[in-house]
């Protein structure tokens, strides 16, 4: 796990070791094990890198590493299977001067071209220079979980892990209000139909599972590609319950073995939930006996939303390290601005600050690697705003099993909604969506507390509904689309900010695809959300934790913090600020400060303490 930055261009002056310098230093943080800079012969091209030692911590490893007197790479991730790569590489007659990943994806590249992509198994984002073709290719691990940032004009194209890097070199900082516009009514920190755009004007994210090639000796904007994306509709409508539970557990299982190779300390984040529960006990199980696993939790006394109870009992049913942190409103406000100096963009609620004092702790600790729960919801799920669309399925297709759910859920205690307006939005799905959508774009364009110039500038909805065809589409939609990505930038940024690398079994490929060819019946079954993780688990953990019926999330006491007197006074601050910046309306000074839950619905003044921060 590392930082990288790079700077390609046929003006000699704009590569730089100058440039180069500042940007690294700008991802100090991300590498704190060591920096190098490397400009080519002709000064088209120049990289810079800081280095997170987890695999091969020798000098050989440093990077950027040469190959074959032709290629010159900058890598920020993992290959998780570079082992078995490697061994297929040797036979094809490649030769390896170290035990790092990062060389295997250079022989990779020479072996297969592009075609390398779809042989690695891991999160990355990196940048190969052939000096040969004078060409460089760019490329982004299938889920996103890697950050790729770049700016591209006629005379340079320069990249690096973070916006922050990018700046370093001179470019341009200027906020994205139509995106600004959309995260205050809507609550977006991205584009849904847009996955390049980023929070600043002419600053863009290379796409998941896509790769780019740029070429120092033209003008033509980079050329972008996709390699990869699941089949939605090729479904196994045959598997059964056991079968699938089968395959989910060995599928699981392999994906969480390769991810504990590291030559540092392992742990894993343990948050009480269903979905770090499961990894901690895989974990446990695949080590060496009489390991001991260190795992690591935010709490939150007096708090309803606290799940210290069940991270308890599994450290106590388990034999597990389990050390706490405590964020409360005043560490909220000490920390915030170097929460956003790390964030850099928009942050939906202050979940994000519990992680963040999450992977601080784990450093404190002197644990460079974590493994983390993310995907799972989305890819199995694990929201109980699902339940509405699996019955909308299940009303049009199959209405016995409809009735037999809706009585599971209820007797579990689930509040989800379920009347005549789902009825309708079953059967005429895309007429529903049309209205909702324009009723949804109105509302955004009349909130009381944006200015008129603001809304006429800046007021393009980005509005999105999934199609509401079935439960797999909306999956889909929040996996690919809208949701995830969010949080695994979350996460990046997080675990970057402490030097920490975090690892996400549940998105490895192989899994992700199988999740995707299930039937939606064995993803709620028996009024169960995330049933077929469950059932998996079912020997292994705790019945409390395994067969919860609450559905938390990873949720601190935001409203409490909001009313604690230093983070009200930065609200009424960053209200000044906005509405100076004519943004909003200039009655927002006079309506005390509404505090909100880290998941409501509406969480005005929240976005207006984030937003300020990027003007």
């Amino acid at each position: 796990m590392c930082g990288i930055a790079g700077i390609i261009s046929a003006n000699q002056g704009l590569v730089t070791n100058d440039r180069l310098t500042k940007m690294t230093d700008a991802l100090r943080h991300r590498g704190p094990d060591g920096e190098q800079h490397w400009i080519n012969g002709i000064a088209c091209t120049g990289f810079g890198h800081r280095r997170l030692s987890v695999i091969d911590l020798s000098a050989a490893a440093a990077q950027p590493m040469h190959y074959l007197q032709r290629y010159t790479l900058v890598h920020n991730g993992e290959i998780y299977n570079y082992v078995e790569l490697r061994n297929t590489l040797q036979q094809k007659g490649y030769h390896f001067t170290t035990a790092s990943d990062t060389e295997v994806i250079l022989a990779a590249y020479d072996c297969w071209k592009e075609a390398c992509l779809a042989q690695l198994d891991g999160m990355f984002a990196f940048a190969i220079w052939d000096e040969t073709t004078q060409t460089l290719f760019a490329a982004r691990d299938r889920m996103g979980e890697k950050p790729f940032y770049y700016y591209y004009d006629q005379q340079q194209f320069v990249f690096a892990s973070e916006i922050k890097a990018l700046w370093a070199a001179g470019i341009p900082r200027e906020v994205n209000k139509v995106l600004l516009y959309n995260f205050l009514t809507l609550g977006y920190t991205q584009h849904p139909q847009a996955p390049e755009e980023t929070a600043y004007n002419a600053i863009q994210k290379l796409p998941a599972a896509a790769y780019l090639t740029v070429s120092p000796a033209t003008t033509r904007s980079p050329g972008i590609k996709s390699y990869w994306r699941p089949s939605i509709t090729s479904i196994n409508q045959r598997i059964t319950a056991t079968d699938a539970v089968e395959s989910f557990a060995e599928l699981f299982r392999a994906s969480v073995q390769k991810r504990l190779r590291t030559d540092v300390p392992l742990g894993t984040s343990l948050s009480g939930g269903l979905d770090s529960a499961a990894i901690a006990v895989t974990i446990q199980q695949l080590q060496a006996a009489g390991a001991s696993l260190q795992t690591f939790s935010a709490v939150f006394p007096g708090f309803a939303g606290d799940e210290a109870r069940y991270s308890k009992l599994l450290a106590a049913e388990k034999g597990l390290r389990n050390d706490t942190t405590t964020p409360t409103a005043e560490s909220f406000a000490q920390d915030f601005q170097q929460l956003c100096f790390h964030q850099e963009g928009y942050m939906a609620s202050a979940s994000v600050y519990a992680q963040y004092k999450v992977f601080e702790l784990a450093k404190a600790n002197n644990v460079t690697v974590l493994l983390d729960g993310q995907g799972a919801d989305e890819l199995m799920a694990g929201y109980h705003k699902y339940y509405h669309w699996y019955w909308q399925q299940l009303y049009k297709y199959d209405r016995p099993l409809l009735k037999k759910e809706i009585n599971a859920a209820r007797s579990l205690g689930v509040e989800a909604p379920w009347g005549w307006q789902n009825k309708l939005a079953a059967l005429f799905p895309t007429l529903a969506g049309s209205y909702l959508t324009s009723r949804r774009k109105r509302e955004q364009r009349r909130h009381a507390a944006l200015s008129n110039g603001f809304v006429e500038a800046f007021g393009t909805s980005y509005y999105q509904l999934p199609r509401q065809d079935s439960l797999q589409e909306v999956l889909a939609y929040n996996t690919f689309n809208n949701g995830l990505e969010e949080l695994l930038q979350y996460a990046d940024k997080n675990s970057m900010a402490h030097g920490r690398e975090v690892r996400l079994p549940f998105l490895q490929q192989q899994l992700v695809e199988f999740f995707f060819s299930l039937p939606a019946h064995l993803k709620i079954k028996d009024g169960y959300t995330k049933w077929l993780l469950r059932a998996a688990m079912d020997k292994q953990l705790p019945p409390q934790i395994a067969w919860r019926k609450d559905k938390i999330g990873f949720e601190p006491p935001q409203k409490q913090w909001m009313q604690h007197a230093a983070v009200q006074e930065n609200i009424q601050l960053a209200r000044q600020k906005m509405m100076q910046a004519g943004v909003l309306h200039t009655s927002i000074l006079k309506q005390p400060v509404q505090a909100s839950d880290a998941h409501a619905a509406e969480n005005l003044d929240w976005r207006i303490l984030v937003s300020a921060q990027l003007l």
